[in-house]
């Protein structure tokens, strides 16, 4: 966003300079030719504004000028301007038909704004006319691997190295890709080559780093970061990887280091304002990292990790009644009637939620009570405006107020013959949650734009799991050092499945991975996946993530009470309960979790019979109890299972692109 301003100004500019005539001073000694002979300065020295802005000095001269526009559209394309960079780049082939590189170049921008269909349509034209054009067979690969086609690009890469074996990029991309598979000796091999044969070359450098981080290795990936800084001093890349590698190491305070000289180049860089957070909390600073993540919210509110980083730590350690607190809750609450006036219910519930968390007794808990009403959850509209009520209503309005009251009074009536109070029951204490699941993250793992990346996803995560019915996270660290510590305090916690979150991700794409599995055992039992991009990036895919988990999870209840052959669930319409569904009734403790993968086994001879529902309300149900064998042996507390077992959905067949991946490969020009 602050980019596109930025070129906006640029636009201007030039516009502004096609309405006036040339200084004479300029006239005399500039030209055309001149000023694109300054922008490619510039951009052999990687100053891509500068350059850019040369060029368009040149395009203001000569508005034909079809190397400088393809040279614009490059900048465009190094900043991650691409909607800038597609339209100069179609300009400059309009001016010189016939350019294979500059399809390329349109090919790969298309790519990067998600256009895959028309980028491929490009791409075959190119190999058509040029079967063995080098960038061609680059971009196509670059389109494999945005289509999750991996392995497809490795194979292109294998190929491309027979015909060019000393080449940098085809090297390095043989090495981002097999790290990106599992295959570090492989990755090893390939980029030690590269080293070899381009030893004054800084990129190759700082893959190296890279991949030597993903690796584990982080004592080489510092070591190889700081002699690409030492070749480049300025490498603005290279600062930002060693910070964060810093990091990693528990170095807190060179990353702190590392980041303040980001931020002294570029105020408005806010991962580096991220980072230097980060390090402050890790550090036990914690009003330090809430006074930079402060900071980096009033830069750019719209960062989902700089804000989620701050809110996690106002939740974890201030009080509710601290200051600071209401401020960030009505930014949620902002959002929320932004998205209610636009009928986006489930975004809005969302942000209510999340506001509600930093600030309980905010007045807007009666605009989300109001939403629960209008999605049909009359009885929970109803425990929301109690809740205001023993808060106290001196500080709504009187109208409003007495609104709240009258309602209050308008619903209890309402409610009256409704299951739980005909069962003499109160929802809010019977309703279980029958799954207990732990979240966790790799501590070793960690994301190219943001450290812990997966440690916000994973608290994104727990959070949006809190609203879920059937779901209980116990509170154990977020963080675990390896897959084994994960699974002995989950074992120890005596959890059904832990959940591992991973991300990766870059400027305008992310994905998390969550890998489930099984708390007693260990054993793997599903995975999910969820790539998302634009605005609300991490939001929507830590919701993708917990939408797969709910949905896999088989249903599970328990009776609450019985009357005859009458019996009382502890579920309801709320829960996915309809009338005429037929459930088991298994033996309280019978049921155990199976050993590997999602579901639940018990023996025939612990089933005590069935329940055939005949009324659902929004959180209990009724129905008819009919016992098995000649004794009754049906008593409250026993377990109520669907009977026909829903099938574990697949993971999300969404796309499976690495977002991470794709941002390396994509500046490797």
């Amino acid at each position: 966003m602050k980019m596109n301003r930025r070129f906006h100004l640029f636009e201007a500019i030039f516009v502004l300079f096609l309405l006036m005539p040339l200084p004479a001073e300029a006239q005399g000694r500039g030209n055309a030719s001149a000023f694109y002979s300054t922008g490619r300065d510039f951009m052999a020295r990687e100053e891509w504004y500068s350059a850019a802005e040369s060029f368009l000095e040149c395009l203001r001269v000569n508005p034909a000028y079809a190397e400088a526009a393809a040279s614009l559209a490059e900048c465009y394309y190094e900043l991650a301007e691409f909607d800038q960079a597609l339209t100069w780049v179609r300009k400059a082939r309009s001016l010189a038909r016939g350019n294979m590189a500059l399809a390329n170049l349109e090919a790969s921008t298309l790519i990067a704004l998600g256009q895959l269909e028309e980028a491929s349509g490009i791409i075959k034209e190119t190999l058509a006319r040029e079967p063995y054009n080098k960038e061609a067979l680059f971009t196509q690969a670059e389109l494999d691997i945005a289509q999750g086609r991996t392995g497809d690009a490795l194979n292109r890469y294998r190929e491309a190295v027979r015909r060019f074996p000393d080449d940098r990029r085809v090297l390095v991309s043989l090495a981002l890709v097999s790290g990106s598979l599992g295959d570090t000796a492989a990755a090893e091999s390939y980029i030690e080559r590269a080293m070899l044969l381009h030893p004054e070359d800084y990129r190759v450098y700082y893959y190296a780093a890279y991949l030597d981080a993903e690796a584990g290795r982080l004592s080489s990936a510092i070591r190889h970061a700081e002699e690409a800084l030492a070749l480049r001093p300025g490498f603005t890349g290279g600062r930002a990887l060693l910070a964060g590698l810093r990091y990693r190491s528990g170095q807190f305070e060179e990353a702190s280091r590392l980041a303040d000289e980001a931020i002294a180049a570029n105020r408005n860089d806010t991962s580096s304002w991220y980072l230097k957070g980060m390090a402050n909390s890790r550090q036990g600073r914690f009003q330090d990292a809430i006074g930079v993540f402060s900071t980096a919210v009033s830069i750019d509110g719209e960062d989902e990790f700089v804000r989620s980083a701050l809110e996690d730590l106002a939740l974890s350690g201030t009080p509710v009644e601290d200051p600071m607190r209401p401020g960030l809750a009505a930014w949620h609450f902002s959002r929320a009637r932004n998205f209610r006036t636009r009928n986006m219910n489930a975004e809005a519930l969302f942000e209510y939620r999340r506001g509600l968390r930093l600030n309980p007794y905010a007045q807007d808990r009666r605009d989300y009570a109001d939403l629960l009403r209008r999605q049909g959850y009359p009885s929970r509209y109803l425990e929301e405006l109690r809740f205001l009520q023993e808060l106290g209503l001196e500080k709504f309005p009187p109208n409003e107020a007495r609104a709240i009251n009258d309602a209050v009074e308008s619903y209890s009536a309402l409610l009256q013959d409704t299951l739980y109070c005909r069962w003499s029951v109160e929802p809010v204490q019977v309703t279980q949650r029958h799954w207990k699941l732990a979240i966790f993250t790799q501590s070793s793992r960690t994301a190219f734009l943001h450290a812990d990346a997966g440690l916000i996803a994973a608290s994104y995560i727990r959070d949006l799991l809190v609203h879920d019915r059937n779901i209980e996270t116990v509170d154990l660290p977020l963080s675990q050092g390896s897959f084994s510590e994960a699974y002995r305090k989950a074992r120890e916690a005596g959890v059904d499945y832990f959940l591992m979150v991973s991300l990766t991700e870059n400027e305008r794409d992310l994905s998390v991975k969550g890998e489930l599995f099984v708390g007693r055992t260990g054993s793997p039992a599903s995975a999910f996946a969820s790539y998302r991009t634009g605005v609300d990036r991490l939001r929507n895919a830590s919701r993708g993530i917990t939408d797969q988990l709910s949905a896999a999870l088989p249903f599970r209840g328990a009776l609450l009470s019985r009357r005859a052959n009458q019996g009382l669930l502890d579920k309801g319409k709320a829960d996915g309960v309809t009338g005429e569904t037929i459930f088991d009734l298994v033996k309280k403790g019978r049921v155990f979790i199976r050993n590997e993968g999602i579901g639940l086994i018990y023996e025939e001879t612990d089933v005590v019979g069935t329940m055939a529902i005949e009324k659902a309300d929004e959180e209990v149900s009724a129905g008819t109890l009919t016992r098995n064998g000649f004794f009754d042996r049906i008593e409250a507390g026993d377990e109520v299972i669907l009977k026909a077992e829903k099938p574990v959905p697949p993971a999300s067949k969404g796309n499976t692109a690495n977002p991470e991946l794709r941002k390396l490969l994509r500046t490797l020009r």
